[in-house]
């Protein structure tokens, strides 16, 4: 109705000073990495560099300049610098994030969106999957320790998620690789195996490195399942409806399980950072051709546009996927109005 869309118009309005702040923090953080482009270049060459050739290089890529300066040019609200060995996009007058470029390469001259256009589908398929499969581990087990509150099967559930809320990813993940290669011969593939050619093969890729994420993300998930079902099932229309006689499915999926949703929908929200910096590491363990491992080897080479770039899409896809979220609930508990 009339509600949702004006509830929609300010989120959306309200999204431009979250980019903005967001934007401002990537740039800079970025920057404080220790050592300089140049000088990983002067590393990788294996070869002093006369100071001459030095500001040479930096005046080229247009980091001789103040911060704010190119942090302007990067945003796209002020004029790119004249680049005489660069006649392609950097002499355009505007051309930032603003314009829809969020960087070029430093290294390759490729853009940040070409590239990420190849990487992305990795990404998200690893992210999907480990949400999925992490939600069908976390849902059954804590609806279970709910409706079995202070049995066994409800300690060892919760000892279960403790467990998974406490092993780092990055550690599940080598364990995995070690002692798969030892005892059952399992190596991560070096070639990635597109969905479209060989679905099964990419499913067989994907779905280990799948279930290590998904595992570091039911812990809490499953906790908070079972909280928000053991909250619903001590209502009086809960109450009621077992004392109609109705069956426990019924009972559990009818009645409690879509009101004890809303909180763990609101904690997927927040896990999301938490998600794409798994893929980051499970990438990089898994030697899958994804974002995550793209921002690593960009983070190594200090190649800052792609790293701001890659960071700043991140940050406009939390805060988007959180808008969607909050748009749920009303779906979700129809007592919610956006007015």
């Amino acid at each position: 109705g009339v509600g949702v869309r004006v509830y929609l118009i300010r989120r959306l309005l309200l999204t431009i000073p979250t980019l903005f702040i967001a934007s401002i923090i990537v740039f800079l953080s970025v920057r404080f990495i220790p050592g300089d482009v140049v000088d990983v270049m002067m590393m990788r060459a294996q070869t002093g560099m006369s100071e001459e050739t030095r500001a040479a290089i930096r005046r080229d890529l247009g980091l001789d300049t103040p911060i704010h300066i190119q942090y302007g040019r990067w945003l796209g609200v002020l004029p790119q610098h004249d680049a005489p060995s660069d006649a392609g996009a950097r002499n355009a007058r505007f051309n930032g994030v603003l314009q829809g470029n969020v960087g070029t390469s430093l290294w390759t001259g490729v853009p940040v969106l070409e590239a990420l256009k190849r990487r992305l589908p990795v990404t998200v398929e690893l992210s999907l999957m480990g949400l999925v499969l992490g939600l069908l581990i976390a849902m059954p087990i804590g609806m279970y320790s709910a409706l079995r509150q202070d049995t066994i099967g409800d300690y060892i559930a919760r000892s279960i998620a403790m467990a998974f809320i406490a092993v780092p990813y990055f550690w599940i993940g080598i364990l995995v690789v070690v002692f798969g290669s030892l005892w059952f011969r399992y190596m991560p593939p070096l070639r990635l195996v597109p969905l479209v050619e060989d679905p099964l093969g990419n499913l067989g890729q994907f779905i280990v490195p799948a279930i290590v994420l998904g595992m570091v993300l039911s812990g809490w998930t499953m906790r908070l399942t079972r909280t928000m079902m053991l909250e619903v099932l001590r209502q009086d229309y809960v109450r009621t409806a077992w004392a109609k006689g109705l069956r426990e499915r019924a009972v559990v999926l009818r009645h409690a399980l879509k009101n004890s949703l809303i909180p763990v929908v609101s904690l997927i929200g927040l896990q999301l950072p938490l998600l794409f910096g798994g893929t980051v590491v499970i990438e990089e363990i898994f030697l899958l051709p994804g974002v995550g491992r793209y921002t690593v080897e960009a983070t190594i080479s200090r190649d800052y546009p792609v790293i701001s770039g890659v960071l700043l899409l991140f940050g406009a896809t939390v805060v988007l996927a959180n808008l969607l979220i909050d748009l749920s609930y009303g779906f979700l508990d129809p007592r919610i109005r956006y007015e």
